[in-house]
């Protein structure tokens, strides 16, 4: 029996998942996809928020402000691309002042620091892009952005190093109250375990309602995203926001960490919790509003558009605590939008809680910090021919668009936790994510996690389950 069982190995899960393994615990991760970050977790902007938007007292707000304040000693504990580039919330009309000042009130509220509504001309001093209609602006220096992948991967891979287990293509069924603890009854058999932690995404409020006599609601909120080549990365160098409405932020312009520019997203709610289509109504919705803020986005240099699902819960609030109609069952519910930012804060409240329950002892082996796949681009040119010199690997250029070799996808591959698919080797090393978008280097993409897994070609898939790549031949021997 595990004392913890934590459904979901997404950024929530993850985060709670490494926070816990810093006691002495026998923790587990089941998740239904064959890898981490594989839902909602690898679909959004990538924007550490600094925390003016959600609502003053409510535990959105609190965990977004102290996410936020977490994220960069983080990022350098456990080594995944951070940038504190700072963010603008846009008012083009002196009639939408009030809204703004809203806005500025309640971050002060929250605990957001250093906040300022900038002039016209401050605005344009900072993004000559603006759209020079522009009146005024919210300027939060705290705003940030993040790679998810990265992000999420890094928690995942220091919690297993710590001594989590992760149990992939493992989906949960049914959940069965026991005398001490439950039974989750999964496809690949029972899992006993004292108690649950419920990160489920979308999907919370099935497993919550399973339990409990007090349901909830999720509803799946598709957004809708347009991804620029890096030579479109410098258009803006802070996150660009509209003013916010009901519905959300609305569409945002920003660099990613990663030097790209992003532009969405749409915010659709939708019944189907898979539906993950974008649609050209949505991206034509996406490409006419970003252009209300930042004038002469370069559109052509669209390279893939793509859509993620925020779990919107009823009372847009998160949901993090034991219920007091099922004993031993904690829900990390509603993780919608500031969740990226608030994972490392949704991890430790989520471990403080198991900690109580349990009595749990420090871990005296703990490490804290993990160390990422090499970048070659980062060293210098004499230690990169010494590199390539001791493991010709890092010589062999796989994919050309994003310069990604041999040795980081073999590194991606071997490490805790490693990649067993094209879209495993792509978030963990960016080859396939360039221009070409994986046109070019898939091929033998495939042919090093065929040797390194010992795999067919026939077995290797895109992202897990039925996305086999190769699928028969052409002529009756080979």
């Amino acid at each position: 029996m595990y004392d913890v069982v934590i459904i979901g190995a997404g950024v929530s899960g993850s985060a709670s998942a490494r926070e816990l393994s810093r006691y002495k615990v026998n923790a587990c991760v089941i998740e239904k996809a064959e890898d981490v970050c594989s839902g909602t977790s690898k679909a959004n902007s990538g924007i550490v928020h600094a925390g003016f938007d959600a609502p003053v007292g409510s535990l959105m707000a609190k965990l977004n402000v102290k996410g936020n304040e977490m994220m960069e000693e983080l990022s350098k504990e456990l080594d995944f691309p951070f940038k504190k580039n700072g963010s603008l919330v846009i008012c083009l009309s002196k009639d939408d002042m009030p809204k703004l000042q809203e806005l500025y009130d309640r971050g002060r509220k929250n605990g957001v620091k250093d906040l300022k509504i900038l002039s016209k001309e401050d605005v344009l001093k900072l993004e000559p892009n603006i759209n020079e209609e522009v009146y005024a602006a919210l300027y939060a220096p705290t705003g940030g952005i993040v790679c998810p992948f990265g992000l999420n991967i890094a928690l995942a891979e220091n919690a297993t190093t710590n001594g989590v287990e992760f149990k992939f293509n493992t989906e949960a069924k049914d959940i069965e109250k026991i005398d001490d603890g439950f039974i989750i009854k999964t496809n690949n058999g029972d899992i006993k375990t004292k108690y649950i932690v419920n990160a489920a995404g979308v999907y919370a409020d099935k497993f919550h309602n399973m339990v409990s006599e007090n349901k909830i609601n999720i509803t799946a909120r598709k957004g809708e995203y347009c991804l620029l080549d890096k030579t479109a990365g410098n258009h803006v160098s802070r996150t660009i926001f509209a003013l916010p409405g009901k519905m959300g932020k609305g569409v945002l312009v920003s660099p990613t960490a990663h030097g790209n520019l992003i532009v969405g997203p749409t915010s659709t709610d939708i019944d189907d919790k898979e539906g993950v289509n974008t649609t050209r109504e949505g991206l034509d919705t996406v490409i006419g509003k970003s252009s209300m803020n930042v004038k002469n986005i370069p559109m052509r240099q669209v390279i893939t558009s793509f859509s993620g699902l925020r779990a919107h819960e009823d009372n847009h609030e998160f949901i993090i605590k034991e219920l007091e109609d099922a004993k031993g069952f904690i829900d990390c519910a509603g993780i919608e939008s500031p969740g990226l930012t608030s994972s490392p804060a949704i991890g430790k409240m989520v471990a403080d809680i198991l900690k109580e329950k349990l009595n749990l002892e420090e871990n005296p082996n703990f490490v804290g910090t993990r160390k990422g796949i090499l970048d070659p681009n980062t060293l210098s040119l004499e230690e990169r021919n010494q590199l390539i010199k001791e493991q010709p690997a890092y010589g062999n250029i796989i994919c050309r668009c994003e310069m990604i070799t041999e040795g980081e996808i073999i590194d991606a591959i071997r490490r805790p936790l490693g990649a067993k698919s094209l879209d495993g080797v792509k978030r963990r090393t960016r080859a396939g994510m360039g221009r070409c978008q994986a046109g070019f280097c898939s091929p033998k993409t495939m042919e090093i996690l065929e040797r390194e897994l010992k795999l067919s070609m026939f077995d290797i898939t895109k992202c897990g389950g039925k996305s086999n790549i190769v699928v028969g031949v052409i002529k009756d021997s080979i």
